[in-house]
């Protein structure tokens, strides 16, 4: 069974669980995520494989606790066996010759923006990356992204670290520093943004008047995670797709992002009669 090797909470209800799974961790690509269970009558969590050690045999993943099933996985310690554990599953990342890559990570975004950093970068492309937390308390792997980054901006709603502003404004900045210079070939071949889907959208947004490509991750919206439950369609240009086998990555300019925005609302009284059940059930316990 995989096993729980290693686990800490990098910050207020985020957790980092290095789970042992050889066959995983054998090959596991940026872009690729699993599916977790805690225990039996436990939802499936996608969640993307934010770091891996073949060596070690091990995965890293990163969960926000935001529910039932969420909140189960967090209070397990190490050494405790999950239920399951399926993977890797999904598209991997497009890990290519694009000059410089400008990694966006909101939030818990910076977990799965972290393997596609190192990817970018070990392919040889130059790696800016801008993250970006509601405050300096919410920060975390700044300096693990840090590491794999030549640029490594950071922003924060209320100024506590870094630069008080929205990730988009110094995505913008760079843009058209980079269009404004008349010198030199345009160096910006592509930019990653991963996190709450209004500000991928809005990321999205930043970067279409200069035409640069614009990688979005959809994981959040996936629900069975291999293509049966067609929980995860999403409208891709003139394409429906399903985000868990033909993503989770997308082409940000062609996503349509209002039901993507309105499917994470949907079960939104069903979760919180679930949480509210649960925390009623241990309180008894």
């Amino acid at each position: 069974m995989p096993r729980i090797v290693r686990k800490r909470e990098l910050v207020p209800k985020i957790h980092e669980l290095v789970v042992e799974a050889p066959r995983v961790a054998a090959k596991a690509l940026p872009g690729h995520f699993v599916i977790v269970m805690a225990d039996e009558p436990g939802e499936r969590i996608p969640l993307t494989v934010a770091d891996f050690d073949r060596a070690a045999g091990t995965i890293t993943l990163v969960l926000m606790v935001v529910g039932t099933s969420s909140d189960k996985l967090s209070r397990m310690a190490e050494g405790d066996d999950l239920y399951a554990l399926i993977g890797p599953l999904g598209r991997e990342s497009e890990i290519e010759d694009v000059g410089t890559a400008v990694m966006v990570a909101g939030g818990v975004g910076t977990a799965p923006i972290f393997p596609i950093a190192r990817g970018m970068r070990e392919f040889g492309n130059g790696v800016i990356s801008i993250q970006g937390a509601r405050s300096k308390e919410l920060l975390f792997w700044d300096e693990k992204l840090a590491a794999v980054s030549d640029t490594h901006i950071i922003t924060t709603d209320d100024g506590s670290a870094g630069r008080k502003a929205l990730v988009t404004e110094p995505l913008v900045e760079l843009l058209q520093a980079d269009a404004e210079n008349k010198d030199t070939p345009k160096q910006i071949g592509c930019v990653y943004a991963i996190g709450p889907a209004v500000m991928m959208r809005a990321c999205a947004e930043a970067t279409r008047p200069f035409g640069v490509k614009t990688v979005v991750s959809l994981n959040t919206i996936m629900v069975d995670g291999t293509g049966m439950c067609g929980g995860c369609r999403v409208q891709v240009g003139d394409e429906t797709l399903f985000t868990c086998v033909d993503g989770p990555e997308f082409d940000g300019h062609l996503v349509d992002w209002s039901p993507v925005l309105a499917r994470q609302k949907v079960y939104c009284q069903q979760e919180k009669c679930s949480l509210d059940r649960y925390v009623e059930e241990r309180g008894q316990a």
